[in-house]
């Protein structure tokens, strides 16, 4: 290890495994843990360290000394540099391997579990081109490459269309081409970003919070039909109008344009007003004969195959009886639980976000399903004795929390309701060995199937048996 002034450089790192959020996990001769970014498993590196921590180093690549031979060449000519996508370069077959030891580890560690059953992870079938959702953003400020910057030379038009550069929400990678969506995907952006260039239609500004074109939101269902939505910072009703003609003209697949006018500081679209220019305003998706109104605010999963497969195993490790009562926790738009009343007596939803449960009561009614109530409100507030006193004891519990996991009132309601099965369904093995580890006095963990809903990058989704003792 050489030294100079404060910066520390690292040689000879041999990465030996993958750590959280995609990491390169290796240690220096005296033993310490370094955490590299830029590099896969298998490589030997050189190393500057960014942050010293006590116990370990945050360092970035500066040289990849010998390649890992799970190293392959990542597609996208942006790749390292637009923040998504960071496992690239690291075969298919060893990200599936990482994914699994990460969910296998966080359930011992941290959960403190032992003998259980880990099922084969669950691979995606399409390892690219596989989100049905993307969201970009229009920008008068385009990232310059550090090429660019010390050539000194007039780059002249900077506006973008494309990704946030990670840690510099100002500054938009201005995307050629992404390997996430299929086809029109790249063709639809980089059209709307041409013609707005042509036709000097202005790009937001981040900073001073002004000009017109703000976001583009791309979706689309698996029948190939496709959802536009601008969201334009404030209104120019000739040049709105002439944008989305030339659009729809020029893409037939697209079946629904909408539009919000936000002049806020942030992009959220939920209290935005959305309004539709072509089309019905939604898309509907199918999913096992069951009917979905998807709407330019509703949560559905990215990943449309793979998630077919989620929540088909789901209900497999519930193993639903004609006869069972099944609580949905963090129910989202009712996706599972509609799967589930599909077998079930009764099922009980519950969510936090209102629009979520208006579109889960709305999809039991498009499917016939009345064997189903939703619920709204705080998880820990709703789900509380006195809701169970008035409703019927569960015969199953499925429970989906967002990455957090599980507020511990939530985990105690849980033990008290004691169901005979729990699933818990969850995109962070962390916190939900943290949750199993305050269940296992009550539940045995009987087995569990980690998920790759998101090829390319580290994160993993995991489905967990309990059943009780």
């Amino acid at each position: 290890m050489s030294k100079k002034k404060k910066n520390i450089i690292l040689e000879n790192i041999k990465l030996i495994s993958a750590g959280a959020k995609g990491v390169a996990v290796g240690k220096t001769e005296e033993g310490k843990t370094v955490l590299v970014t830029g590099a896969v498993p298998g490589d030997v590196v050189n190393a500057r360290v960014k942050k010293a921590k006590s116990k370990y180093y945050e360092a970035e690549v500066l040289e990849v000394i010998e390649k890992s031979p799970h190293r392959v060449e990542p597609k996208c000519i942006h790749f390292g540099v637009c923040g998504g996508c960071k496992w690239q370069n690291l075969s298919y077959e060893k990200q599936l391997d990482f994914k699994q030891e990460e969910v296998y580890n966080n359930i011992k560690r941290i959960g403190g579990i032992e003998n259980f059953e880990t099922l084969p992870i669950l691979g995606s079938e399409e390892q690219y081109f596989y989100r049905n959702k993307m969201e970009f953003s229009f920008s008068n400020a385009r990232w310059l490459t550090q090429y660019e910057i010390s050539s000194e030379e007039n780059f002249g038009n900077k506006d973008a269309l494309g990704f946030h550069i990670p840690g510099m929400w100002s500054k938009i990678l201005d995307l050629k081409e992404c390997y996430l969506q299929e086809e029109p995907s790249n063709q639809i952006r980089l059209a709307v970003r041409d013609y707005a260039i042509k036709n000097g239609l202005d790009f937001y500004d981040v900073r001073n919070q002004e000009g017109f074109l703000r976001t583009l939101m791309l979706r689309q269902n698996s029948k190939g039909e496709w959802m536009v939505l601008f969201q334009l910072y404030r209104e120019e009703k000739e040049n709105r109008e002439n944008l989305f003609q030339f659009i729809l003209e020029k893409f037939p697949q697209i079946k629904t344009l909408v539009f919000a006018i936000n002049p806020k500081s942030n992009d959220s679209i939920y209290d935005l007003d959305v309004q539709t220019f072509f089309g019905e305003g939604f898309l509907m998706e199918e999913m096992d004969g069951l009917q979905f109104k998807i709407g330019p605010k509703s949560f559905f999963q990215t990943n449309y195959k793979q998630a077919l497969e989620l929540y088909r195993k789901t209900i497999e490790f519930a193993g639903i009886s004609e006869n069972d009562v099944v609580y949905d926790l963090y129910t989202g738009t009712g996706t599972i639980a509609q799967y589930i009343a599909k077998k079930a007596k009764y099922v009980i939803g519950i969510e936090s976000v209102q629009e979520a449960i208006d579109a889960a009561i709305e999809h039991a009614k498009l499917n016939g399903l009345e064997n189903c109530e939703f619920h709204c409100g705080d998880m820990k507030e709703v789900f509380t004795e006195e809701f169970l006193a008035n409703h019927p004891k569960a015969d199953v519990l499925v429970t989906d929390p967002p990455r957090d996991g599980m507020h511990q009132k939530v985990v105690e309601q849980i033990l008290k309701l004691a169901p005979q099965k729990i699933v818990y369904v969850s995109c962070n093995s962390a916190t939900q060995a943290r949750d199993l580890a305050l269940m296992k006095e009550e539940y045995d963990v009987v087995k569990i199937l980690p998920v790759d809903m998101f090829p390319q990058t580290h994160h993993v989704e995991n489905i967990a048996l309990l059943i009780k003792k």
